[in-house]
């Protein structure tokens, strides 16, 4: 292939990023137009494959002859990037189409962005793709870029440098601006991506390919949203094993969420989803563009660590304090040193230095004495990582102090060292020596900290097995379920009444209140003898969702008498407060001793599929939203488990202040019962057991409300 480099591994999108041959439609004489620029891009870049431009209205451009159209050109294409208006792309791309062109990057706008008509437009021309077998990045994009091709096929107004970064973005001028960016700062990439409105290929594609390849690192993304949500799942997962994964998602702002009925769907939002489903599939979440930059200058440099011991060498207090609180709030542990390394320190410090973990040699130290320090800080068998800190006196050379750690750091290639110089001018050249030499330095010790911390969580993320099948249970009534949800379709309902939602959480083994339905005052009553006493009334309707605040539950009757008063004591005060309010009945349920009440949850992503939350419950659990999510796809026991770890509801079952354990096995499989319960339905909306009352020795559903779609 003419832009294929020498002995490297093709990739899934081996022929648009290597193609044969490049044909630029739309290529034009008059610089300033989109057509010129990436005409000679593609030629500046050194591609070194044929390349043909095509315009009806030209015979030569850039001195290439210039074809009227794509089956003009006597030659196979490899690949066509289309830069003509959108009425003509259409026929362009059918052109192409029958021309066997297997690749097409359109730039051209005009397409979904601006509406209606546009968003016809591309079905049109995600049609005529699909009907050629062709791949196509855009429309609306500014190109794509392959450094060890090497080929710009883009209208951008620089190329980056050769490295290991693939970046992908949603966003044109995003790319652009990190493109000027990269050059400024000596950043080089493998792949340069602009995604544009992703009608064919998407994030997904990109982050497959480039995990797949064999000269990126690491890859990062910029997106604003995901195509095919449970796909990139388990996609990202199995790439995000082979490379690291950094994504840094726009639209975290929770005012665009649909109001939920459920306690777990008010707390539940799209950017949550996203945050949930990028640390299932082993994805790095970058909160800004400097901390995905960040991010990725430490994957592509270091190496992962074993654990998440640090240890801080510095010859200043307040940073190395500053960098202390860091470790500690990103999750990470400050590094105990063992007697052998404390007393070597002691041998090679003053007395006022510090020897303990952040070491300070103190700011009159010489290179000589930090690199010492360094050295038996890093050869301590209790440390993971290093984190190095400078502040330049008067009496130290902070380019000898980057030499010095340089070669220090041989000893000890598979522990990653990341340091943070600070001190503008009189650190540049010691910055440059420690980045020339592959140990990223950053401006401030937070960041430093921050970098390492992705390197640590990436290592702990890959040492979990990928998203999978999820725990099942043979013992389920997949029948029982769907007899009952077409009874409460029937009905013209979509919300469970209490007792239905009962029978199904029943029917898929989660231990629930017994509970029935009553409609008139003596059935209420037979209900209750036949239960046991105490008992619970609850108003059933499905437009009531906090029934106490309407005096619609009567709880501890223990007799006849209080059920009948109860019964209509409650259809009295619904229908005085409620007047318009439909009433199916009153609800008789056993009264279950009382215990630690949690909340099971689901609420449904429109991207990723449901979501199961665990936590503290009763009527609590919005206020004190000390919750957990996981999506309920491959949900494991395992990662249960660490939902459960992440609460503080996991203190009450371990047990609390002389409290006894609570049946956290019991729990954990609640948990997963329901997450089979919702990847087998589907139509399941929402969902919340609250409480989930766990005792000693099992659990007990004690509410539970259900929604269908």
């Amino acid at each position: 292939m003419g832009g294929r480099p020498s002995g490297r591994r093709g990739s899934a999108l081996e022929h648009l990023f290597h193609p044969s041959s490049v044909a630029v439609i739309g290529a034009s004489k008059t610089e300033g137009k989109i057509g010129h620029a990436i005409l000679k891009n593609v030629l500046d870049s050194g591609y070194r494959g044929p390349v043909y431009p095509v315009n009806p209205k030209e015979e030569e451009i850039l001195g290439l002859k210039c074809y009227p159209s794509v089956a003009a050109v006597p030659e196979p294409v490899g690949l066509a990037v289309v830069a003509v208006p959108a009425k003509a792309a259409l026929t362009v791309v059918r052109e192409c189409g029958e021309a066997g062109v297997p690749c097409l990057v359109v730039v051209t706008a005009g397409f979904r962005e601006v509406g209606k008509e546009g968003l016809a437009l591309e079905k049109d021309l995600v049609e005529t793709c699909r009907r050629y077998g062709m791949t196509m990045v855009g429309p609306n994009c500014l190109g794509i870029m392959g450094t060890h091709t090497p080929l710009n096929a883009s209208f951008s107004a620089g190329f980056p440098h050769r490295g290991d970064i693939a970046f992908l973005s949603q966003s044109g001028a995003l790319c652009a601006a990190i493109l000027d960016w990269s050059l400024e700062r000596g950043i080089g990439f493998s792949k340069f991506v602009s995604l544009g409105n992703k009608a064919v290929l998407d994030e997904l594609d990109f982050i497959r390919d480039a995990a797949e390849d064999d000269y990126s690192k690491v890859i990062l993304g910029y997106i604003e949203d995901v195509k095919r949500g449970e796909e990139f799942v388990d996609e990202a997962s199995r790439a995000a094993r082979k490379k690291p994964v950094v994504i840094i998602k726009s639209g975290t702002s929770q005012a665009g969420a649909k109001a939920a009925s459920s306690h777990t769907g008010a707390l539940a939002g799209s950017d949550l989803a996203y945050d949930v489903a990028f640390r299932q599939a082993g994805i790095i979440r970058a909160a800004t563009m400097e901390e995905l930059f960040d991010y990725a200058t430490a994957f592509a440099t270091q190496p992962i660590p074993k654990g998440r011991r640090v240890a801080i060498v510095t010859n200043s207090g307040g940073p190395g304090i500053i960098a202390t609180d860091q470790v500690e709030a990103r999750g990470l542990t400050m590094a105990g040193f063992s007697k052998k390394t404390l007393e070597e320190l002691r041998g090679v410090l003053p007395p006022a230095a510090n020897i303990y973990n952040p070491v300070d040699v103190l700011g009159d130290a010489t290179a000589e004495v930090y690199r010492n320090a360094f050295r038996l800080v890093l050869a301590d068998p209790g440390v993971d990582a290093v984190v190095c800190l400078l502040t330049r006196p008067a009496g130290i050379d902070p380019a000898e102090v980057a030499r010095g750690i340089i070669e220090e750091r041989k000893r000890f290639p598979a522990k990653p060292v990341v340091a943070a110089f600070l001190g503008g001018e009189n650190v540049r050249e010691a910055n440059e020596i420690l980045e020339q030499a592959g140990l990223p330095s950053y401006e401030f010790p937070e960041r430093a900290v921050m970098a390492l911390s992705g390197l640590v969580r990436y290592g702990e993320l890959m040492k979990r097995p990928p998203v999978g099948r999820g725990a099942v249970f043979d013992d389920v009534d997949r029948d029982k379920v769907r007899e009952i949800f077409a009874a409460v379709k029937s009905k013209r309902r979509l919300v469970l009444l209490g007792s239905e939602a009962h029978r199904v959480a029943e029917a898929y083994g989660i231990p629930a209140a017994p509970i029935d339905l009553a409609v008139r005052v003596s059935e209420a009553v037979e209900t209750a003898d036949r239960l046991g006493y105490p008992v619970v009334l609850k108003v059933a309707s499905p437009k009531i969702t906090h029934k106490s605040d309407v005096g619609g539950v009567k709880v501890g009757l223990e007799d006849a008498a209080a059920v009948r008063e109860g019964f209509l004591g409650i259809l009295e005060s619904v229908h005085r407060v409620l007047p318009q309010v439909p009433v199916e009945g009153v609800e008789v349920q056993k009264m279950m001793p009382g215990g630690t009440e949690f909340i099971v949850g689901v609420s449904r992503d429109v991207q990723f599929g449901p979501l199961v939350m665990f936590g503290l419950g009763g009527i609590w659990v919005n206020l004190i939203k000390d919750v957990s999510f996981r999506l309920a796809k491959g949900l494991t026991m395992d990662e249960i488990e660490r939902m459960i770890l992440e609460t503080k509801a996991n203190t009450l079952l371990r047990g609390y202040r002389g409290r006894p354990p609570l049946d956290a096995a019991a729990v954990a499989e609640t948990i997963a019962r329901v997450a089979q319960l919702v990847r087998d339905f589907p139509e399941i909306s929402e969902l919340d057991i609250n409480p989930l009352v766990a005792y000693e020795k099992g659990v007990c559903a004690l509410d539970v409300k259900m929604t269908i779609s």
